[in-house]
């Protein structure tokens, strides 16, 4: 039988992700304290190899050192000041980003969870001190600005939103898919595995944006219109960019649908009634998605589906996470 694996340390290489240090726990903040963050040190720290990255401490700002605030009207470019000295850090941080981002190229990083609120760090809101007027959470942390600027497709999150079941999920499929996308278009890929990898990723990114999927699939249909480097390029993009949508409960159910038309003559009416029964009680919030899930996987299984049986959509990663088990 041909049956499907969830994705663990176990069948996947070592993924890795770039983390704020302090969130595991390493005593690098202003204060000589740290931000230790249970789900990112334990629980991520389980799957991913985690790259600690601290900007302030590795600029040789110093630990314990002043707190420094974002500055200035100019939201996309703001300051990093002293709170205390009024020393300008803006760009000496720079500098660092520029070189220190450049080297995290080689850790081919899948993800990157950073510090909420920090004027280096923080990802979104981050507090900017107007020089005239109230302080506005419309800023972005110096460094994650700048590697967010080099590395578009790489997915980040501040540990305060994975708290949010829907964020923590979104980001680590993310994560997966980021990885799966690497591992397709390493060296000289052909087009037979591009498009099994595509077939593959069918209703995962049908739960994410349907729309998205028809364009993606328009584009391989297209492969032999573009350089091998153009299609990567375009396809990752979109790929990824679908990814960052949301799966809905309105789209789950329609993957849901579609995964279990497969088993149309294969099981019997009542059997096929009890999955349409469970995908509706899925639709009016009764039950978390790991349930429809578990009983359409368990006949696709017993009648082995090949097509379906690979689609990543049933295990996109690792079932220890538990990021289906919310309602």
């Amino acid at each position: 039988m041909n049956q499907s694996k969830p994705v663990s340390e176990a069948n996947v290489p070592s993924i890795r992700v770039g983390v704020s240090s302090c969130l595991l726990g390493q005593e690098v903040r202003y204060d000589g304290g740290h931000s230790r963050d249970r789900y990112v040190a334990d629980t991520l720290a389980e799957h991913f190899a985690l790259v600690p990255v601290c900007p302030e401490a590795e600029l040789g700002m110093g630990t314990p050192r002043e707190t420094v605030r974002l500055h200035g009207d100019d939201l996309a470019r703001p300051r990093m000041i002293g709170s205390l000295s009024a020393t300008d850090w803006t760009s000496g941080m720079n500098r660092f980003a520029a070189t220190r981002i450049q080297q995290l190229g080689s850790e081919n990083l899948c993800g990157y969870v950073f510090k909420k609120n920090s004027p280096s760090c923080g990802v979104f809101r981050v507090k900017v001190y107007r020089d005239k007027g109230m302080p506005q959470r419309k800023g972005r942390g110096l460094f994650a600005s700048a590697f967010a600027q080099r590395y578009p497709l790489v997915p980040l999150e501040e540990e305060g939103r994975l708290q949010d079941s829907g964020l923590r999920e979104n980001f680590v499929e993310r994560v997966f898919a980021l990885h799966r996308l690497q591992q397709v278009f390493t060296g000289r890929w052909k087009r037979s595995e591009l498009m099994t990898f595509h077939a593959n990723e069918k209703y995962l990114l049908m739960a994410h944006d349907p729309q998205g999927l028809k364009y993606l699939g328009q584009l391989v249909g297209q492969v032999k219109q573009h350089t091998p480097a153009q299609f990567r390029d375009q396809y990752m993009v979109a790929f990824m960019a679908i990814m960052a949508r949301t799966a809905t409960v309105p789209k789950h159910v329609n993957a849901l649908q579609h995964v279990a038309g497969h088993l149309r003559g294969l099981v019997s009416s009542p059997a096929r009634e009890k999955i349409l029964a469970v995908i509706a009680e899925f639709k009016q919030g009764y039950v978390p998605l790991i349930v429809p899930m578990t009983l359409i996987q368990h006949y696709i299984e017993l009648h082995d589906v090949p097509y379906v049986n690979r689609q990543t959509y049933l295990t996109p990663h690792p079932r220890e996470l538990k990021l289906r088990n919310h309602a």
